[in-house]
């Protein structure tokens, strides 16, 4: 009988264990069934608020080119209103608060899109822009979700001078999603400045710009020679590359630092077609800076339209205050500026993301959280290609939200 007890307790025990793994089992296949149904969810709120974003211009639709309409927004879109399917405002783009470092100036909040990136710089009031909170609230997910939106060039266009060379040399670099693209085709627009009037102030030739076509190579490389010009030349070079039906920009200012400094465009207004810019003298020296500026509209031709001049003198610290007609067309500001001597500098300011190929990035980091789900779109800034990731997370830990 004794035998038989203890048969019967070993048994049983062994039951017990097989039965607290087959729980044990059944429990953790019950979570993972949780865990897949919630990031399933994720995933398709991701990509039902991306093509929301994507999909309608906002409310009202005019948000991107009028500051009223930005303060006043009631639902947010980055459509540009004129166009259908996934086309994206360049200008509704610039309102997009970074979550970058931004710059101060008099007293003012600039957004920084760029901040003398090869000579160029991006830089509109943040007092002109949305900030992530109002996002997420304008988007109904304010508290429950959490979200990145990145907004990049398809195509790479790299702009870099080839040294030593006595002449000016550029070399343009095109690169797809991970590999260099050959035989795109790249139309350049030139504009330089290497003399001065007899007032002093830097001038921009009258043939202030050229337009050529090149082909780049099977390593996606091409090169741009100006051999009437000298390697201490101040250029502004932008090109424009496409290939396979995509079309991609990407530009080279000299943003030289003269003995006295060099010079910043802030846009501190831009609404209803105007752009007031405030020009600022980036120094600690004492010699003042001659400008001569101008800006073009720049349509899909990629056949740069002058809409206005300016010229002027900056002493160390000082500012002056420019009032572009931007006809509410992307294009680009062009400012060349010297010393008084044979010291050159130039910068570019782009009116519309697109214009010149730069990036946005808006919203927060998704560092620290259990999961993130993303999706991505292929969109057109103008006729330029672009991806538009959105990067999405739960606030509101491990669970299913109906």
């Amino acid at each position: 009988m004794a035998g038989a007890t203890i048969d019967h307790l070993v048994a049983f025990t062994i039951f017990l264990a097989a039965l607290l793994v087959f729980i044990g089992m059944f429990n953790q296949t019950d979570q993972t069934a949780i865990l897949y149904q919630y990031h399933t969810y994720i995933a398709t709120k991701c990509s039902d608020i991306l093509d929301s974003i994507l999909l309608n211009p906002g409310s009202p639709s005019d948000w991107g080119l009028s500051s009223s309409s930005t303060k006043n927004l009631a639902f947010f879109g980055l459509q540009d209103p004129q166009f259908q399917e996934y086309t994206v405002s360049s200008f509704s783009l610039m309102r997009l608060l970074s979550p970058a470092a931004q710059q101060v100036y008099s007293g003012q909040t600039y957004n920084t899109l760029s901040w003398g990136l090869n000579g160029g710089f991006l830089l509109l009031n943040t007092s002109q822009c949305i900030n992530y909170s109002n996002a997420m609230g304008l988007l109904g997910i304010n508290g429950s979700f959490g979200f990145q939106l990145m907004v990049t060039p398809t195509l790479t266009v790299n702009i870099s001078q080839v040294l030593p060379s006595t002449d000016l040399k550029l070399q343009v670099q095109v690169h797809g999603p991970g590999f260099p693209l050959s035989n795109a085709t790249v139309n350049c627009l030139m504009f330089w400045a290497n003399t001065s009037s007899s007032a002093g102030f830097p001038i921009i030739n009258s043939y202030n710009f050229t337009s050529s076509t090149l082909q780049t190579n099977s390593s996606g490389l091409g090169l741009q020679e100006f051999t009437a010009l000298s390697n201490t030349t101040a250029p502004t070079f932008i090109a424009e590359a496409s290939a396979g039906g995509l079309s991609g920009t990407g530009y080279l200012s000299s943003n030289t630092l003269t003995r006295s400094g060099n010079l910043i465009p802030y846009i501190n207004s831009f609404d209803n077609g105007t752009a007031n810019v405030v020009l600022a003298q980036n120094t600690t020296g004492t010699n003042p800076l001659y400008f001569n500026a101008s800006f073009y509209n720049l349509p899909s031709s990629f056949v740069p339209v002058q809409a206005g001049n300016f010229s002027g003198t900056l002493n160390p610290g000082g500012s002056q205050n420019l009032t572009i007609i931007t006809s509410n067309q992307t294009g680009f500001l062009v400012v060349a500026y010297t010393d008084g001597s044979s010291n050159y500098g130039m910068v570019v300011m782009p009116v519309g993301v697109g214009t010149l190929g730069m990036s946005v990035t808006f919203g927060g980091s998704p560092s620290g959280t259990e999961w993130v789900a993303a999706d991505l779109r292929q969109v057109l800034i103008g006729n330029i290609a672009y991806q538009a990731k959105l990067s999405l997370w739960s606030l509101q830990g491990n669970q299913v939200t109906s």
